[in-house]
């Protein structure tokens, strides 16, 4: 048969047995990408929605401003108000809210408990501050007992916070009149004379506490009980505000004042997207990173709250940084490499042991074709004993040529063609052992010759 270039039926014989020995190792990968592409990680939302509160300044001034820096990554931060910490927290436990992300000052969720709530640290320091109409210098809050006292709104961590404070200290609504009252309304009472003393947790750059710094009719109260409050709960931190660190010029204050502050923390879900939280983490540093009065550059964020576990994120963020991709790439580029990766590595983990498994299956299958051939073989071979007559001997022959035909037109790969050529070996060698057999008819062999098999 001449050879035509164009028949490629050599090259394609064993399409079929390939697909065969691959379709269980395809399917499998198949699967697991769907798996690991659906449900290890799937991809993080667009929209983040933050609680914050009505009458918090700091809180809705600092979501405005990440809100700036998650939009050029591609991220909606919508804003939620609400009337304080209280609700917050009471939103971020809620299944059914659509809440992620809640400022709460630390120490709200110290009787509470943090329930499956995680955090990613605290963010600054929220001193507390306490102004009153004294005609004495007031250095401890049991002083305040008979007074009316502003505690901050209800609902707000402030309240929350300035009830442990003065009920340690002796101060209650039963001895002292305690108004569910705060910032510019509750300083405005004071300057006005309806209020002899109000509680205001804020930061020092605020202009309700610049406004009071400056009234000379008000005291800033320091509190000789500063460290005993702040070893007693591990949530308050013991500041001390230097003489003059105000206004140099006027030297307000006219001597260090002891204070005690909690720290605004950010909490969020157990279930917040791990990509989220790391853009979260690396935004918060671009804000809060900064120097204060109270505290160091790059003091904050740190892991200061006491009321929620650390998120896995925020540990690592703490630890190591930002991951390297996160470091260098935009927010959709790192995460699209980062869910490539987890669908890529179990991949590899199934295809390095397939490398090997497939050419076995492979080899399998194409060996099969024959392995029929050599039980017909083994089984003649088996029963020459049997042959009493040179009709049994013709009968046999007759077989050996079927196989042996059969197997000339099995049609191998080049690299499988010895195993063809072995087998016809092993049929000559049967046929050679029934040709030596000697039996009554003069030439039996010749009534069914071999060669007429072979092409």
């Amino acid at each position: 048969m001449k050879f035509d270039p164009r028949n490629n039926k050599f090259t394609a014989i064993f399409t079929g047995e390939i697909l065969g020995a691959m379709l269980p190792s395809i399917i499998l990968i198949c699967l697991a990408l769907f798996v690991a592409y659906k449900f290890i990680d799937p991809a993080p939302p667009r929209k983040i929605v933050i609680a914050t509160g009505n009458n918090d300044l700091n809180y809705n001034a600092f979501a405005a401003i990440y809100g700036v820096f998650l939009k050029q990554e591609g991220i909606t931060l919508e804003t939620k108000s609400t009337s304080g910490d209280k609700e917050n927290l009471r939103l971020l436990k809620d299944p059914e809210s659509d809440v992620d992300i809640a400022f709460i000052q630390d120490g709200e969720a110290h009787a509470e408990g943090a329930g499956t709530l995680l955090s990613l640290g605290s963010l600054y320091y929220q001193p507390v501050w306490i102004f009153c109409r004294c005609k004495l210098e007031t250095t401890h809050l049991s002083a305040l007992k008979g007074k009316k006292i502003a505690i901050g709104y209800t609902g707000n961590g402030t309240n929350t916070l300035v009830s442990t404070l003065l009920a340690e200290s002796g101060v209650n609504a039963e001895n002292s009149q305690l108004i569910e009252t705060g910032g510019e309304e509750a300083a405005e009472a004071l300057r006005n004379g309806k209020l002899e003393a109000a509680f205001f947790v804020d930061v020092p750059t605020s202009y309700v506490i610049r406004s009071m710094i400056e009234d000379k009719r008000l005291s800033l109260l320091s509190m000789d009980t500063a460290e005993a409050f702040s070893r007693k709960f591990s949530f308050l931190h013991h500041l001390v505000l230097p003489e003059g660190a105000m206004d140099l010029v006027n030297n307000t204050p006219p001597h260090d004042v002891h204070m005690v502050a909690p720290t605004a923390t950010l909490v969020v879900k157990e279930n917040m997207h791990p990509a989220l939280v790391y853009l979260m983490m690396k935004v918060i540093r671009q804000v809060h990173s900064g120097a204060g009065l109270f505290n160091t550059k790059d003091e904050f964020p740190s892991a200061k709250d006491t009321d929620f576990p650390l998120s896995t994120q925020a540990l690592n963020f703490y630890k190591s940084g930002l991951p390297f991709i996160d470091k260098y790439l935009p927010f959709w580029a790192a995460t699209f490499v980062n869910r490539t990766l987890i669908v890529i590595l179990p991949l590899l983990a199934l295809l390095i042991p397939l490398t090997k498994i497939i050419p076995m299956i492979y080899v399998w299958l194409v060996k099969r074709k024959l392995f029929r051939y050599y039980g017909e073989l083994r089984y003649l071979d088996t029963q020459l004993k049997e042959i009493k007559t040179a009709e049994d001997q013709r009968l046999f022959l007759e077989k050996l040529n079927e196989i042996e035909l059969k197997v000339i037109n099995v049609q191998l790969p080049v690299p499988f063609s010895q195993y063809a050529y072995e087998l016809r070996a092993h049929i000559e060698l049967v046929r050679s052992k029934l040709q030596h057999r000697k039996y009554d008819s003069p030439d039996p062999v010749t009534a069914a010759d071999p060669k007429s098999y072979k092409s």
